[in-house]
């Protein structure tokens, strides 16, 4: 098959992931709930909700995109993520940083899936398929580079105006730019073709009894239980890596002139610029270690993963702070591997027709293990604090992976 192509539609699949990912508030998510006086149980809490909430739409939005169109999907996904952003930064309490949790959620369980399906139905129609893994990394790629400019622009914004909140609107304008992106897509994106010119009608019936017909298979399964484990690890306890960087700044001897707020706000973003352009890279690269030949990368990356988790809560522990933030990012790079890997692979064993559908499925179980993880991890940081909850966490993790023979 030939080489994919640079064309339009590769800069327009690139633009949704880099703009999808100018999510200025990203970097400062934990600091801003416990500034508003929110406990670890608390924010364990409004992250389950979150999962929750994508939980029960993520099947049906799916299907809805599979059916009624995929681009008037993300349309109502990224309203309600414009909505949640306006709640975020007038909340004042627990209940409203609830409710714009669950827009947020509405918005990610139509978004979830969606877009990677277009991409590959897009692969198949060129024959470059064969090349998914290169040409999902090379987008992904593109939204590690605007996670890294978005962590650096919230940083300049709280050096400036020493607040949090200010993040969420100007979180609006690059949403209102994907707008513009998503409804530029060709037409034949918005559903499922079947190779033919004219878009092929189908009930939500057929389109479920496909979707089930799909999950049977074992290797689905696998790939999909691969998957999920590492990818809900990781949106679980990510944020905690934000009182790490907050230690770090304090003790960078630079910007004396600014109180620890300012300081460390810049820093902070300074550091999520350096982590997200390395989850960038690792994206973009994920080819070459199936190139490579490694049996088993998705079992060995997950046991890594979880071993880095129990290793950064030791080093969390002894107060060792930049061992902490190293071995953190690590977790960030691995997942970031694997990924591209992952999708490539269930691609694979699944009809284009449905690709959608299974994709947000996968996202489905992922969100079950999230929301149970993240009241854990809140739980036990309230009880333990955040290096005995990484520990345990990560530990029980390991322990179920390794008791599964099946993951691979």
């Amino acid at each position: 098959m030939p080489k994919f192509k640079k064309d339009i539609q590769y800069f327009k699949f690139s633009a949704y992931g880099f703009l999808k990912n100018l999510r200025f508030f990203d970097a400062f998510l934990l600091l801003f709930f416990l500034e508003n006086g929110i406990s670890y149980s608390q924010i364990g809490v409004l992250y389950a909700a979150r999962q929750l909430v994508i939980n029960i739409a993520e099947v049906p939005s799916g299907i809805v995109a599979d059916v009624y169109g995929r681009k008037n999907a993300l349309i109502v996904a990224f309203s309600c993520n414009i909505l949640s952003f306006i709640t975020f930064y007038f909340s004042t309490d627990f209940f409203l940083l609830l409710v714009a949790m669950v827009l947020f959620g509405i918005g990610d369980a139509f978004r979830t899936g969606t877009h990677k399906g277009m991409i590959l139905d897009y692969l198949k129609w060129h024959g470059w398929l064969d090349q998914k893994v290169s040409y999902y990394g090379h987008t992904r790629s593109w939204s590690q580079r605007g996670s890294a400019l978005s962590s650096l622009v919230a940083g300049i914004l709280v050096l400036y105006t020493g607040s949090y909140r200010i993040v969420y609107l100007y979180s609006i304008i690059p949403y209102l730019l994907n707008f513009v992106n998503i409804i530029s897509y060709p037409k034949e994106l918005n559903r499922y073709t079947g190779g033919e010119p004219k878009l092929e009608e189908r009930s939500i019936l057929s389109v479920i009894k496909s979707f089930w017909e799909s999950i049977k298979s074992p290797e689905v399964l696998r790939i999909m239980n691969s998957t999920v484990m590492h990818t809900s690890f990781l949106k679980a306890v990510k944020d905690y890596i934000q009182p790490i960087m907050v230690q770090v700044a304090l003790l960078i001897p630079v910007l004396s002139a600014f109180d620890d707020k300012r300081k460390s706000g810049l820093i902070i973003g300074l550091l999520y610029f350096g982590i997200y352009m390395l989850n960038s890279a690792a994206a973009r690269n994920a080819s070459k270690l199936t190139e490579m030949g490694i049996s088993k990368i998705p079992k060995k990356t997950l046991l890594l993963g979880f071993t880095t988790g129990i290793i950064c809560g030791v080093f969390i522990l002894q107060e060792f702070w930049i061992a902490s933030l190293i071995t953190f990012v690590v977790i960030y790079i691995i997942q970031n591997l694997r990924k591209p890997i992952l999708i490539g692979a269930i691609a694979e064993e699944v009809p284009r027709d449905i690709i959608a559908s299974v994709l947000s499925a996968q996202s489905f179980y992922s969100t079950i293990s999230t929301s149970i993880i993240a009241l854990l991890m809140g739980v036990f940081a309230d009880m333990w604090g955040i290096a005995v909850a990484l520990m345990i966490v990560s530990g029980i993790l390991l322990s179920i992976t390794m008791a599964l023979r099946g993951v691979e």
